[in-house]
């Protein structure tokens, strides 16, 4: 009797021990996982602190090349948009010929201002859509041979990149100061990257 009772009692505790083995060796694994995660994040982080290993911070883009890639996108965000406003000059000068009174100065501003607003909205769609495309970089800044990313070399969204073009008013408002952070931060970044969590790294 007191055999077979011992008997039913290991049989009882032997599927409480292995739940607990297992249970155990579940948050183990778990543990461990996490650990991996976020030593990877931080060497990921160190990595673009430093600038992505050999050759330390070269990997980060600075001032002056940063402003030849802008240059060349408001030469062709310019071109692209220019047709616009010859487009209602060209009315204009037709209706001053045709005796039309007013028509040029008419047109001329209606022409100015749709010309204002294309390069309004063409900018933001322009950098914010190729930003956050494959190619991670406009073609002013392609041409550069860099990209812009977030803090651990990701690609960015195209919310991210919307964001980090509107903040660029806020570097250019402040006589320009923003901009000029890119020359003196340590890792090149201009206001509009700290706000928007981005570097400009080598292509």
């Amino acid at each position: 009797m007191n055999g077979s009772f011992f008997a039913t009692s290991a049989a009882h505790k032997t599927p409480r021990s292995l739940s607990f083995v297992v249970a155990v060796a579940r948050l183990r694994t778990r543990r461990q996982a996490r650990s991996r995660q976020l030593r990877h994040a931080l060497l990921g982080y160190s990595a673009c602190i430093s600038g992505g290993g050999a050759g330390g911070g070269n990997w980060l883009r600075g001032f002056w090349i940063r402003v030849l890639a802008a240059i060349i996108d408001a030469v062709l965000l310019r071109v692209v948009v220019a047709p616009i406003h010859l487009f209602f000059g060209g009315l204009g000068l037709a209706g001053m010929m045709s005796g039309v009174p007013h028509a040029r100065m008419g047109l001329g501003l209606l022409g100015g201002g749709v010309t204002l607003i294309a390069l309004f909205f063409g900018g933001w769609l322009y950098e914010a859509l190729m930003e956050s495309s494959s190619y991670q970089a406009t073609l002013g800044k392609m041409v550069c041979g860099m990209k812009v990313t977030d803090l651990y070399g990701n690609r960015i969204s195209f919310g991210r990149a919307t964001g980090r073009h509107f903040a660029k008013i806020l570097s250019a408002m402040l006589l320009g100061v923003g901009y000029i952070m890119v020359a003196f931060t340590e890792r090149k970044q201009g206001l509009h990257d700290l706000l928007a969590g981005t570097l400009v790294r080598r292509g």
